[in-house]
């Protein structure tokens, strides 16, 4: 069997002994293999090359193959399959169910990292928080500045004037004031939430395709009929790559309170977390492949 030498040599020359690690990837992970390694020691003339024997694993090699060859520790990843489903019924759209759409593998499949997605949910939510909250000091309370009472004789505790924060109708003592709860995160950790949130509906078969948003009708029960054919009546998000909701599409779920419809560059991570199921048509794919993706391959559907 051929073996594919990767070699990581981690050599200490000590004149006239030689020690060295090697480690040699072969196509069966894990097998022991018996080599012997011709090493030539550092300056010494006169001094002849030493055969070192050993029995090397590349389990216990994988840090040094990472190093030299991360192809080796991380093998390249297949396309996403998911067959096409059709928001309309059988008789009005094209055999959608025999047809598969082939997804990049860099945006919807990639690790599941829940702290990023903690990181950007907390980052929206406190973009959402007004901060207009506001109290007034001491200072700000109208009213006089004559002091109460005089400071000694009268048997009571010492105070000032009536805005003192321990007085009813006072001010507040460290009282909250207007402020920007907004955060800051990096754009390229809010892109990586953008992946995780699609692979994780991918993982959890909640991600659907279709060709199209466009809806024939805009009365409301004859989409809550059709989205309850569909399994789709519960806590969907319907997103479109295209520059507008399709119109008979937004005026047919208006009313439907379990039912989003948005464009791809108005979601975020929020709102993939926050709808179970999501239905993207093929421009949202598109848009999605074309801001996100680290591959050069262009995938289609």
């Amino acid at each position: 069997m051929p073996l594919h030498f990767l070699l990581y040599f981690q050599a200490r020359i000590r004149v006239p002994r030689t020690y060295a690690t090697a480690a040699i990837a072969n196509s069966n992970h894990g097998d022991v293999i018996n080599t012997n390694i011709a090493i030539t020691p550092l300056p010494g003339p006169g001094k002849s090359s030493s055969v070192v024997q050993s029995n090397l694993s590349l389990s216990n090699f994988v840090f040094a193959s990472r190093i030299n060859h991360p192809f080796l520790a991380s093998p390249l990843r297949q396309p996403v399959y998911i067959p096409l489903s059709s928001l309309l019924r059988s008789k009005d759209a094209a055999h959608s169910s025999d047809q598969v759409a082939e997804l990049d593998p860099t945006v919807f499949s990639h690790p599941i990292r829940r702290d990023i997605l903690h990181l950007c949910v907390v980052h929206h939510l406190d973009s959402l928080r007004q901060g207009s909250a506001n109290t007034k000091t001491r200072g700000e309370v109208r009213g006089s500045g004559r002091k109460i009472r005089p400071q000694k004789g009268s048997g009571m505790a010492r105070l000032g004037d009536g805005q003192s924060p321990m007085l009813r109708g006072g001010g507040v003592a460290f009282g909250p004031k207007p402020r920007n709860f907004a955060s800051k995160l990096p754009r390229k950790v809010i892109q990586m939430g953008v992946r995780v949130a699609l692979s994780a509906r991918v993982k959890e078969c909640n991600l659907r395709i279709v060709q199209s948003l466009d809806w024939p009708g805009t009365k409301t029960k004859d989409m809550a009929r059709r989205l309850d054919e569909l399994g789709w009546d519960h806590k969907t998000l319907f997103v479109t790559g295209k520059d507008a909701i399709p119109t008979l599409l937004k005026r047919s779920t208006e009313n439907l309170h379990k039912i989003n419809t948005m464009t791809a560059h108005q979601v975020g991570v929020y709102d993939l977390v926050k709808w179970p199921r999501v239905v993207l048509d093929i421009e949202a794919v598109q848009w999605f492949e074309h801001q996100l993706s680290k591959s050069k391959r262009n995938y289609t559907v």
